[in-house]
């Protein structure tokens, strides 16, 4: 298992480096934009009121953008870090279809190495790839911090990247049940895309008319705002616990198909 797990890790390293350098590139740039924004906040409010307050919270823009937890909930966490996260999640938990595509996951199942614990060294590396992005994007913020004004707390910067980190398993997860029930990379990784789309469309439709607020429920997005956090301290510890269960349950059932499924069909 540790083998499969440095393998996983050496095939992954050069995604994780390049969506990292350009989260690091982003959100970097754009926290040392923030002085100016929060010296500008009355005239971006006044801005800000030619649009319909619906329209704005659909997009995570909720409060003045010189608020802390605004600005980064609404220019880094609700606009990157759901794409960054996808994008690796889907990447690497589909890597178990590529490999049964191509013929290369005959040469570890060829070994004594059992399925279950391949596949588990698998979803370790997806984790520490997770783990690793969502360090990057909160070390760039705290980086460029330290020569701004005022400063952000870092413990709540800390905590948000805990948050960011479950919302990225909640994608690899059931993700890595579709690799394994379909053993084909393009439909798996393209039907994970797909109900993505489809959340965050009914997010944004949640948002935009009250009476379809109820479809928010439905969405993984509703579950993602680090306002609070970074404004208050208020750890959503429901939402990581709810993305915690999405991701462990989707690993659990792969591992599960994964010891049956004939991998020849």
């Amino acid at each position: 298992m540790i083998a499969a797990f440095r393998l996983e890790l050496r095939r992954g390293r050069m995604l994780v480096l390049w969506i990292g350098l350009v989260s690091v590139l982003y959100a970097g740039t754009i926290t040392l934009f923030y002085p100016t924004i929060l010296e500008n906040a009355a005239e971006f409010e006044k801005l800000m009121e030619i649009y319909p307050k619906e329209l704005m919270a659909a997009f995570g823009i909720v409060g003045s953008l010189g608020d802390p937890g605004t600005f980064i909930n609404s220019y880094i966490f609700q606009f990157l870090w759901p794409l960054a996260a996808a994008i690796v999640a889907i990447l690497l938990a589909t890597r178990l279809a590529a490999d049964a595509d191509t013929g290369f996951l005959d040469l570890p199942l060829s070994t004594r190495l059992p399925r279950l614990r391949y596949l588990s060294a698998l979803i370790v590396g997806q984790i520490v790839a997770l783990a690793v992005l969502s360090a990057m994007t909160i070390g760039a913020i705290v980086a460029v911090d330290l020569i701004i004004e005022p400063d952000f707390p870092l413990d709540r910067l800390s905590l948000a990247g805990v948050h960011a980190l479950a919302m990225g398993l909640a994608i690899a997860g059931p993700t890595t049940l579709l690799a394994v029930l379909l053993l084909d990379r393009g439909k798996a990784g393209g039907l994970a895309a797909a109900i993505l789309i489809v959340m965050y469309l009914l997010n944004v439709l949640a948002e935009l008319s009250p009476d379809m607020a109820g479809l928010a429920r439905l969405s993984a997005f509703r579950y993602f705002n680090l306002k609070p956090l970074i404004d208050s301290g208020t750890y959503p510890i429901g939402d990581t616990l709810l993305y915690l269960a999405v991701a462990v349950g989707g690993w659990i059932l792969a591992l599960v198909a994964f010891r049956r499924r004939d991998l020849a069909a």
